[in-house]
């Protein structure tokens, strides 16, 4: 039905999009203070002002945390924005890039690169960690380098994406939409497997390194390519935020009202293969976020006005990244986790609830 927009209801989404920027900066400064040496966050300020108590503490927070953190900021907003588009798309709200298989088409760009085109192969040493599989795998890249991976990784999210949009122009539901979806992700995660199987030693460890997903292998040097990718898909949805609104609806609707149809779906489709792409090429396979933070975000704006919707889920989404992180650096567990597995007991309760919560009196299958 028609989206009504009322000053009360833009009221509240300031006052949420305000109060969801201050948590966000909150646990920007928790994620800088936490890791194997805990730093106060009253010196974490200062160190960010180039006023750090200890040297060390400034090296610690500028050169080690702070990528790291704005790393987790961009992944957290850009896959949110996607995992959003493509709900508001598929009209379904399990649609994300890893439910349809798009973070497994950005990983086999990725692995072509890597194996077949020796683009990455060149890269010496070895992962010696989670956290620095990015760095070992993409440390002595040219900016071309940078922009092949980008293109390669956005590239096969793109193409799966086509195959999902095909699939459900054949098959109106939307359970068999998805179910072919994780069907495609099998069928490229094979590909994969194949390409792994006869690819060297060295390129093996570092690529299954690479699949863990982690936000602390991004150094400044990558950041702005992947801050920059990220833009473009945001800037991209944010431009067509009428076309999100209608095709919630159905697309005969967003006929009637002027839209056209096919070239704003690519366009949408374009925005969301770049955000899975950059993130995935980047920090890995990232998963449950594409999910969760669209699902939170609906829950908490109580609306389905996407320009309010588009904020508040980047939010969203920064903040679980950002939780996510700062959980898998605690010096408790003695070295640094791999990110999903943490995302998915984050993620994982807010995606069963989704099967159980009523809004209005509807259930999940009414999503539109």
């Amino acid at each position: 039905m028609p989206l009504h927009i009322t000053a009360s209801s833009v009221n509240r989404g300031v006052r949420l999009i305000a109060g969801l920027a201050c948590v966000a900066i909150f646990l920007s400064l928790v994620d800088l203070a936490t890791g194997s040496v805990p730093i106060p966050l009253a010196d974490v300020v200062r160190a960010l002002v180039g006023r750090a108590p200890r040297p060390e503490w400034g090296t610690i927070v500028l050169v080690f945390r702070l990528p790291k953190m704005l790393t987790a900021v961009i992944a957290g907003m850009s896959l949110s924005i996607a995992g959003l588009v493509l709900q508001s798309i598929f009209r379904n709200p399990l649609a994300a890039p890893d439910s349809l298989g798009i973070g497994a088409g950005a990983s086999i760009g990725v692995a072509l690169l890597m194996f077949a085109g020796g683009a990455l192969g060149a890269v010496g040493g070895g992962a010696q960690g989670i956290g620095t599989q990015t760095s070992a795998l993409f440390g002595s890249l040219a900016p071309l380098g940078y922009s092949l991976l980008i293109f390669a990784a956005s590239a096969g999210a793109a193409i799966v994406l086509l195959i999902i949009l095909f699939i459900s122009r054949k098959f109106e539901q939307a359970v068999t939409v998805l179910i072919m979806g994780i069907l495609v992700g099998y069928l490229t995660a094979s590909f994969v497997s194949l390409l792994v199987y006869f690819g060297s030693p060295q390129k093996v460890q570092l690529y299954l390194s690479w699949t863990y997903g982690s936000f602390g292998g991004v150094r400044a040097r990558e950041l702005p390519w992947m801050a920059g990718a990220a833009v473009i898909g945001i800037v991209l949805a944010s431009f067509n935020i009428k076309a999100l609104n209608a095709f919630q609806i159905g697309e005969r609707f967003a006929f009637t009202i002027g839209i056209r149809v096919r070239a704003a779906r690519t366009r949408l489709l374009i925005a969301a293969a770049v955000l899975a792409g950059a993130i995935t090429a980047f920090c890995g396979p990232i998963a449950f976020l594409g999910i969760a933070a669209p699902y939170a975000a609906r829950l908490l704006s109580k609306s389905a006005e996407h320009r309010q919707l588009l904020p508040v889920a980047a939010l969203v989404g920064a903040c679980i990244a950002l939780l996510a992180d700062t959980i898998s650096s605690l010096p408790v567990f003695g070295a640094v986790l791999p990110i999903n597995p943490v995302l998915a007991l984050i993620g994982t309760p807010l995606i069963l609830s989704m099967f159980f919560h009523k809004r209005d009196g509807s259930k999940i299958e009414d999503f539109a």
